[in-house]
């Protein structure tokens, strides 16, 4: 036997973390984002700023160097943020209410109720086209599904909301926009159209992380597609549900505040635009103000709604 003092030392090594190796996939896109951020810095080292015009009044405007006009959209942005005011006269309600309203004063005929009503008709625009496209992508979804649909129809299905989702929603309203005018129409059809195959895939995706054992006990147990789904599909899956619901959500109101003015579906995102096409960065910052707060309610509002539905569960 070894003597104690002479027992050699054995260094014990911890366990190496395994680390995965580059796909082929990651690469490329490694490499695509470090060549477009060169040709970024490149051309902000080479751009030359002596045509750049800065705009001091509505008549008037001098030649600048690059870095002044940086330090000037710095001010800007500085005011904006600092000093948000909104002008009276410049929101509205629509004609009908106008006539309703009239003149009153008080609450209603201020400019901030005014400035909520413009957000009110961008939530109501992002609402309707969340509820028209979860309706129909919930239907969509379960014949997504590779676990209750056929290989076939889950194929063709996510292939066809696959092309909808390549294009952007803008270029969507645009095109519907040919038929129907430009306009809250347009808007409400293009934006419902690109909902639907972003909750299609969601939903689907949801429905397919469903435990295949229990789906097979339901069958065995004689149950027929739609007792599946109501009882075991739908149930399991609701937490996923509303939190791409909620998503899409937050995604439309923020592309209806780009629809009011791009394809004229009004709200606050035509004064957005009035504002900036006006250079009135008081009013910006008023407005920008309003969408933030908007959003931040509607992030609580989501997380509140899935933590009571996760305590009932």
């Amino acid at each position: 036997m070894t003597p104690p003092d002479r027992i050699p030392f054995v260094r014990i090594r911890p366990d190496r973390i395994p680390i995965r190796k580059p796909s082929r996939a990651s690469t490329t896109t490694n490499i695509t984002l470090l060549f477009l951020v060169a040709c970024t810095v490149v051309g902000l080292a080479f751009l030359d700023g002596g045509d750049v015009r800065l705009v001091v009044t509505h008549a008037k405007s001098r030649e600048v160097t690059l870095g002044t006009a940086v330090g000037a959209t710095l001010r800007n942005l500085g005011t904006m943020f600092t000093a948000p005011r909104a002008d009276s006269g410049h929101f509205s309600y629509d004609a009908p209410l106008d006539r309703l309203i009239g003149t009153a004063g008080g609450i209603l005929g201020s400019t901030l109720s005014r400035a909520i009503y413009g957000v009110l008709v961008t939530l109501g625009l992002g609402f309707l086209t969340t509820l028209i496209g979860a309706i129909v992508a919930l239907a969509l979804g379960l014949a997504a599904s590779r676990n209750l649909s056929s290989q076939r129809a889950s194929s063709i299905i996510k292939g066809f909301v696959a092309f909808i989702r390549a294009v952007p929603t803008v270029l969507w309203v645009l095109i519907f926009a040919i038929g129907a005018g430009l306009g809250s129409v347009a808007a409400i059809i293009g934006m419902s159209f690109h909902s639907v195959a972003y909750l299609t895939k969601a939903y689907s995706e949801s429905f397919e992380e469903i435990d295949a054992g229990v789906i097979e006990a339901l069958k065995a147990s004689g149950a027929n597609w739609l007792q599946i789904v109501f009882q075991a599909v739908l149930p399991s899956s609701m937490g996923y549900l509303i939190s791409w619901t909620f998503m899409r959500f937050e995604i439309n109101f923020t592309t209806a505040v780009a629809m009011g003015a791009a394809a004229g579906a009004g709200g606050i995102g035509y004064n957005l635009f009035m504002a900036g096409y006006y250079l009135n960065i008081r009013e910006m910052g008023y407005i920008t103000y309003l969408i933030l707060a908007v959003a931040i309610a509607m992030e609580i509002a989501a997380t509140r709604l899935k933590k009571r539905y996760r305590l009932h569960e």
